[in-house]
């Protein structure tokens, strides 16, 4: 779970609603001083993550002449779904992302979009880009692996799938945050920080946390597939990561023949813990893409 440092939004973003021709999600939309942005990025979160987890890299992102669109997925926080398990299977918000994409697309001249996923989200925008690349103008991949996370993690979610079964959503809030250690970012957040973080756990619909919980302990390795897709490849991660080992990420990388970026001071969230060396890394990537 990322703990944004802040829940401010900086004078370039406002929050908005993203229409699609898959339905309309909320989102955290941050556009540059310029007339015409550089190009525009998608921003997808992680596992019980949201838009909020990006607010830190909006404004320099922004100021490097991007404009930005953090999203809420379909069942996440502040962007509604049905309590339907099948609404959630990967290609299902896969399908989103590429509507999503085609939205922003249209909006900006019929240019391709960045996109970038987190966590969790890594997962959803390869799908994406495996099911059409057409839209994008890039793929990065933050801390996020080949296939499954790693066998504690996995042990873990399979703990939190158990408890999801058979307990409502604040007991399960409460039970996790029982065993958070005391230097659990979550622990020594802002009050203001730690209360949206249990409002947000309350907003995400069950079955949305149920489904992709089965996703992350049963990803299959799709390496060779998106390595045969000619689309640009950033993998980026923190120098320490819970949910995948980094050396597995930089394996990853060398098979996609990928941008490699370890930001220093990061873990498992470069965009909340280092969101400066984040952005500037971001930017450095899509200005280079986008001038080949």
């Amino acid at each position: 779970m990322s703990t944004p440092p802040t829940l401010t939004l900086p004078p370039c973003a406002r929050p908005s609603s993203l229409r699609t021709a898959r339905g309309t999600f909320a989102v955290h939309d941050a556009r540059p001083d310029a007339a015409r942005p550089r190009g525009t990025a998608l921003l997808v979160p992680g596992f019980t993550g949201s838009k909020e987890d990006f607010i830190a890299l909006l404004e320099p992102l922004a100021a490097a002449g991007f404009r930005v669109v953090a999203v809420d997925g379909r069942g996440q926080y502040e962007t509604e779904g049905p309590p339907d398990e099948d609404a959630y299977a990967q290609d299902e918000l896969a399908r989103d992302v590429l509507a999503q994409a085609i939205a922003l697309s249209g909006e900006d001249g019929g240019r391709r979009v960045h996109v970038m996923g987190h966590s969790l989200g890594g997962l959803i925008v390869r799908a994406a880009v495996l099911r059409a690349a057409d839209p994008f103008a890039s793929l990065t991949i933050m801390s996020s692996g080949p296939a499954a996370v790693s066998a504690p993690q996995q042990a873990r979610t399979k703990q939190l799938l158990d408890a999801l079964a058979t307990l409502d959503m604040e007991t399960v809030w409460r039970a996790m945050r029982a065993l958070d250690p005391p230097e659990a970012p979550e622990t020594g957040a802002p009050p203001e920080v730690r209360e949206f973080l249990h409002r947000r756990w309350l907003g995400t619909v069950r079955e949305q946390l149920t489904a992709t919980g089965r996703q992350l302990i049963g990803e299959p390795d799709r390496v060779a597939e998106l390595a045969a897709v000619p689309l640009p490849k950033h993998v980026l991660s923190g120098e320490v990561d819970y949910a995948w080992p980094v050396p597995l990420i930089d394996a990853m990388a060398e098979r996609l023949a990928a941008r490699r970026t370890v930001i220093a001071g990061a873990e498992h969230s470069p965009n909340a813990e280092q969101p400066d060396a984040t952005a500037q890394a971001l930017a450095a990537f899509w200005r280079d893409v986008s001038d080949t």
